[in-house]
């Protein structure tokens, strides 16, 4: 995949720069509100214009406003600006130069050569004028948009392409993508940054700190993977701000969009109904679920500990049996690598193909061994079937009548599959076809 570089949007809060990122890159991926300071992390994403792919970074909002986490965001503020090619500088057209854009100003002065100043919500260009203040700044020429109606955005988009530097084509394997879910403060934003080494996310004992669905590729062991960190799930009757729900919602789109899904509980806690609640968003998506009992630290260390915890867990999620489950702790970091085993485990399982005449002879078999109950008035046979698609491995059964089918029944033939085939760590998905009178299998 070419890229050219990466692109950094900074300002102060409100300022517009997540309306700016969403409208480049086309779809709403950062939150965006009135509220002042909603987003903290770095968000990264893919963007593209006349051809020419880069990637596009967010970052939080930079006041003199005592808001809460402002020295965090900070860091990952300079953090972006340091790793970035070019760097965007949204001022607000209707405020004015501010106390907070002149700070802002004094962190951009050692990299003024990678600076675009953009004065946003000048809706129309009888308001152009506004604009001309932000030269005061000093950082050069001034470009006036209106990221809500996308004016001046293409004229934006030209100059920053003028100033990302020439790149070679660099191919990159496709990478397996992970999704850290649980609800908040239990320590995914932690996590994050153990498995990466670095203090890619704002942690803290807060909850809800990580409102963002924040996603980041890595390489190890000679594989590309890429981790999603995602704001904690509250409980349906506690999504009351506009945020939360957005968030939630970016949350559930990140589990949809995964390959694999580590569902983040408290080992100090154990397993509670709300727990139960956001693993069923990965179970009715057909994912690959890791268990990850985090701050095992705050509990016991024996082997004999987690053994009792694991049967624990098993008997609470009866329908979870093919999910493997890793102990750890985030501040501590053990067994980070057993959590990559565990991925690379579900992502080999997960793309599985079974040959089609090994699948019919296994449940060719598996009736002769146990034959279908009589069920709704008649006895299930399969004629025929196919594997039609992997991630996760789906089967079509070809039967006298769907109707037949016993849910105890299917649930053998499941079994019977892993087993036979060795898909051990990702869930099956079984659909019944009705054979056809002309014997034609769809």
């Amino acid at each position: 995949m070419s890229t050219r570089g990466k692109v950094c949007l900074v300002g102060e809060p409100s300022s517009g720069k997540s309306t700016l990122f969403n409208r480049i890159i086309g779809q709403r991926k950062s939150i965006i509100s009135d509220e002042f300071g909603i987003t903290r992390d770095r968000i990264y994403s893919k963007a593209s214009w006349c051809g020419e792919e880069f990637t596009l970074i967010d970052t939080g909002g930079i006041g003199i406003e005592n808001l809460p986490f402002m020295e965090e965001v900070k860091a990952q503020v300079e953090l972006a600006i340091d790793e970035a090619d070019v760097i965007v500088f949204v001022v607000d057209g209707n405020r004015g130069i501010t106390k907070s854009d002149l700070l802002i100003s004094k962190m951009l002065y050692k990299v003024k050569h990678k600076v675009i100043v953009c004065c946003n919500k000048i809706d129309d260009y009888v308001h152009i004028d506004k604009s001309y203040e932000f030269y005061n700044l000093g950082l050069g020429d001034v470009f006036s948009i209106s990221a809500a109606h996308g004016i001046g955005v293409g004229d934006l988009l030209d100059e920053i392409l003028k100033r990302l530097p020439q790149k070679q084509t660099k191919q990159i394997e496709k990478s397996i993508k992970f999704t850290l879910i649980g609800r908040p403060n239990v320590g995914k934003s932690s996590l994050t940054n153990a498995i990466l080494g670095n203090n890619r996310c704002i942690a803290s004992n807060v909850e809800g700190t990580t409102r963002d669905a924040i996603d980041t590729t890595f390489k190890k062991d000679g594989i590309y993977y890429t981790i999603v960190d995602t704001a904690g799930l509250k409980k349906r009757g506690k999504i009351y701000e506009a945020v939360d729900k957005y968030a939630a919602l970016r949350c559930l789109d990140a589990i949809e969009d995964s390959d694999i899904v580590l569902c983040l509980i408290e080992g100090n806690t154990g397993l509670i109904d709300q727990d139960k609640h956001i693993i069923g968003y990965a179970i009715e998506q057909n994912k690959p679920i890791i268990i990850i009992v985090n701050k095992w630290d705050l509990h016991e260390h024996s082997q004999d500990a987690q053994d009792k915890f694991k049967q624990y867990l098993k008997a609470e999620l009866v329908y979870l049996d093919y999910a493997p489950i890793v102990f750890t702790s985030a501040t501590e970091k053990p067994n980070i690598n057993k959590i990559f085993e565990a991925i690379d485990a579900c992502y080999q399982d997960s793309s599985k193909q079974v040959p089609v005449s090994l699948l019919i002879d296994v449940l060719n078999k598996a009736q002769m061994r146990n034959p279908s109950p009589s069920f709704n008035g008649g006895r299930l046979k399969i004629t025929y079937a196919i594997q039609t698609q992997n991630f996760p491995p789906t089967f079509n059964l070809y039967v006298n009548n769907p109707d037949f089918m016993h849910f105890s029944y299917k649930r053998y033939l499941e079994n019977t599959i892993r087993e036979s085939f060795g898909i051990i760590n990702s869930p099956i998905k079984i659909n019944l076809k009705r054979k056809s009178e002309k014997g034609v299998y769809k």
